[in-house]
């Protein structure tokens, strides 16, 4: 048996997220998750690009007492089109106010991400931008969607992998889970580069 599968450190993801616990899972890899407490506030003049990877990695900190020798994963995500930022709207008229505001628009969804290895300080950040291109849709379709789909905790309250997918024309990026909240591709070549054999 390889070494590596024998003596991995312990995986934990800093989220509550179900839907990064589900993308992780995807993996294969044993992982335990932890609640991170992070202020998720932008700082004064922080491009939300920055303010993604920020929170990513302050998420990933926030844990390391808890497990000292981990792979730690941090992530967080914040869209953006123009000057304005989209999070989590937590209350069925914030999401209408936001679904108003990007119809039509393409907006940015950046998904920072971080693997920190607890045991020898070893850093890995990176961003991953999708741009989302919202048609034209009536409020009728929004009070539709917003009776079908729970998306009050999820930044721009667009849904992708359900039925927000509906509100969208169009998707571009380098990898379609970074939009659900954790880019595989980028987190398995950070895992690689620690010497976790994925797959």
């Amino acid at each position: 048996m390889n070494p590596l599968t024998t003596s991995a450190p312990r995986l934990v993801l800093a989220s509550t997220s179900p839907y990064r616990r589900e993308l992780l899972g995807r993996l294969q890899l044993p992982f335990e998750t932890a609640a991170p407490e992070v202020d998720e506030i932008a700082h004064p003049g922080e491009a939300p690009a920055a303010t993604a990877e920020r929170l990513a990695l302050e998420k990933a900190r926030a844990v390391t007492a808890r497990f000292p020798a981990a792979l730690i994963i941090g992530s967080d995500q914040v869209a953006f089109e123009g000057g304005k930022t989209y999070g989590k709207p937590g209350t069925r008229q914030n999401a209408m106010i936001q679904l108003q505001s990007m119809r039509g628009k393409t907006v940015v969804f950046h998904t920072g991400l971080c693997l920190l290895n607890a045991a020898s300080g070893n850093v890995q950040v990176c961003g991953v931008p999708t741009a989302v291109r919202f048609r034209e849709f009536s409020d009728a379709e929004i009070e539709r969607y917003l009776d079908k789909e729970d998306a009050l905790n999820c930044a721009g309250s667009a849904k992708s992998e359900g039925l927000g997918i509906a509100l969208l024309e169009s998707l571009r990026g380098d990898d379609p889970n970074a939009l659900v909240g954790l880019p595989l591709i980028a987190l398995c070549r950070m895992l690689r580069a620690e010497g976790i054999l994925v797959p």
